[in-house]
């Protein structure tokens, strides 16, 4: 199977990353053993010789938000707050997408902000205690095979050592990695290191995976020789340098990140059941899983925890805040929670194994013209078997239309975005994977058999990426349904799970683009909602109608709406 992922929102309940993405949060990350995952355009200005004036305002206006974003970018880097920087360079890229210095900044905090996670990760420290130097060396060459055999493009062996000592120096200036691994070290011999390190690789001849290797052992041995560092820790940073700088997707997966990505899968965790974004120092709740913990213990989207079990999480970084809600089922969290009305009180949540529903609010949002509606929350193994028990759910309620809201959904298994399309296009190609090699060039095809004919709206907003795009996607070129919200994330690539045999970690790699029915590619251009159509504010449904039950007072679910009950007049009218 395959997985299309998007970073986004941090989801220390068993959740993963991207970076955001995954709207620069971090968001669900699959191929281990052969499961693929997938979870987040350019544009011309044709301008008369008569408005050049107001060309010229245009550009002075983004040439100051521009610079305003780069400040507000630097203040972040300055305080090290590096969630909240990948975050920043991620929704600024998306205003300037051919902006090269948010690009520059985004790989930089990315960098900095992968060293700080794995310091606060109890699983990486855990193997970097027990792990021999030999087995370190052991561990980067499986990394680079797994590169070398499955990631989309040929690997630049020179590059990955190039990249991993730029993963080295950002570990070197955080001071979680000093204190654990060079207490007494100042920086003038850190910096001569540093010169040391950039001088040998100046010269350096790196044409093969073992050249790679053994630059990378000699340059663990001067790290012991010149600032007395631990060759297995500088060994490992190289490592996740490396894998981490391939593509915004492609990343080391520790212990505990590689556990969360089988409980994604499965659709299943213990934790409290909540996903949470960094926020101002704090950990903002972004969403609270229906039946769990934390909505029984009363918790609510907004809410901002500052205290987990007497530690401030506005003195710590995001992760390791976030790492502190997570724990044994059965034990108690104990939080410090500001709701978004200003209140502060105090609340005691016990962990449990938190069933994640990929499906919410399946409903009759209008009972005179039979319109369904259900929230698409992410494509995971559930999905397919959840979907089909909401749509007959409907159907026997009634449904006549069906209103889908993929809006924030960052993606999941491939093959689920496959059995999803199935359920409503009867024939001709889904989506189509092409890589380096053969085996990654894949058609998908849809079958006949239980297609549903009702009318279909489609609703989707710039979080929704990936897994969620192929939906889209294939529904637009198959002329399936109508298209609404704004533009999708633009995710378009394939990652694979990998793990390791040398540790209990592994790695997810790239390893195909994937593109629509009619071969459009879906990286950095996302699916566009129907041009043909213009979503206007609508007055809201008048309180004595009960007819119409909204579950959410959107612009663009109210416009749906409309658009529900035109198909569906239409209908009516035909069948007359």
């Amino acid at each position: 199977m395959i997985r299309l992922d998007c970073p986004k929102r941090v989801r220390p309940q068993g959740f993963a990353k991207q970076r955001p993405a995954m709207e620069g949060t971090m968001r669900r990350k699959l191929l281990y053993a052969g499961l693929l995952w997938l979870t987040a355009a350019a544009f011309s200005l044709a301008v008369a010789p008569s408005v050049r004036a107001q060309t010229t305002i245009q550009i002075k206006e983004q040439s100051a938000e521009v610079g305003e974003l780069l400040r507000c970018g630097r203040e972040l880097e300055l305080e090290r707050r590096w969630a909240e920087a990948l975050t920043h360079y991620e929704s600024a890229l998306r205003r300037f997408p051919s902006n090269e210095t948010f690009r520059r900044r985004l790989d930089y905090s990315r960098l900095h902000y992968d060293v700080v996670r794995r310091c606060g990760d109890q699983s990486y420290d855990r193997m970097l205690e027990r792990m021999s130097m030999d087995e370190a060396v052991s561990l980067y060459s499986e990394v680079l095979r797994k590169i070398q055999t499955h990631y989309v493009e040929a690997p630049n062996w020179k590059s990955l050592v190039v990249e991993g000592v730029n993963g080295l120096e950002a570990a070197l200036s955080e001071e979680m990695f000093r204190d654990r691994n060079l207490p007494a070290v100042d920086n003038a011999r850190i910096d001569e290191f540093r010169y040391s390190v950039r001088r040998m690789m100046a010269t350096e001849m790196v044409q093969s995976r073992e050249a790679a290797i053994d630059a990378v052992s000699r340059i663990a041995n001067l790290s012991r020789e010149k600032i007395g560092a631990e060759p297995v820790a500088v060994v490992l940073e190289c490592m996740c340098g490396a894998t981490n700088s391939l593509d915004t997707y492609s990343t080391y997966l520790t212990p505990d990140q590689l556990n969360d990505v089988y409980s994604q899968i499965e659709g299943n965790f213990v934790g409290l059941g909540i996903e949470i974004k960094a926020k101002e120092g704090a950990l903002s709740i972004v969403r609270v899983i229906p039946g769990s913990p934390a909505e029984r213990a009363g918790l609510h989207g907004g809410d901002q925890i500052v205290v987990v079990d007497g530690q401030p999480t506005g003195d710590l970084a995001t992760d390791k805040a976030a790492s502190l809600l997570q724990g044994a089922a059965g034990s108690i969290a104990r939080l410090v929670v500001v709701s978004a009305g200003g209140q502060t009180r105090n609340v005691s949540v016990c962990r449990e194994r938190v069933e994640v529903p990929s499906i919410d609010g399946a409903r009759i949002v209008d009972s005179t013209y039979g319109i369904g509606y259900l929230k698409l929350v992410c494509f995971q193994k559930t999905t397919a078997r959840d979907l089909d028990a909401a749509l007959w759910e409907l159907h026997r309620a009634g449904m006549r239309s069906l209103i889908m809201d993929l809006r924030g959904n960052p993606g999941g298994l491939l093959i689920t975005a496959v059995e999803v399309v199935d359920k409503f296009v009867e024939q001709g190609v889904i989506v189509t994977t092409r890589g380096r090699t053969p085996q990654e060039d894949l058609s998908y095809s849809a079958h006949a058999v239980g297609t549903w004919s009702v009318p279909l709206i489609v609703l989707i907003d710039e979080n929704s990426a990936s897994a969620a795009e192929i939906f889209a996607g294939a529904i637009r070129d198959h002329h399936r349904g109508t298209i609404m919200g704004t533009r999708s994330y633009g995710k378009g690539s394939v990652q694979g799970i990998f793990p390791l045999s040398s540790s209990e970690a592994g790695v997810r790699l790239t390893t195909a683009r994937f593109y629509s029915p009619l071969g459009y590619p879906y990286s950095l251009v996302g699916v566009e909602p129907d041009p043909a159509l213009t979503i206007h504010r609508v007055a809201r449904v008048a309180e004595g109608d009960e007819s119409v039950v909204q579950p959410e007072q959107d612009e663009c679910f109210e416009a749906a709406i409309q658009v529900a009950r035109h198909s569906v007049a239409q209908l009516q009218s035909g069948s007359r």
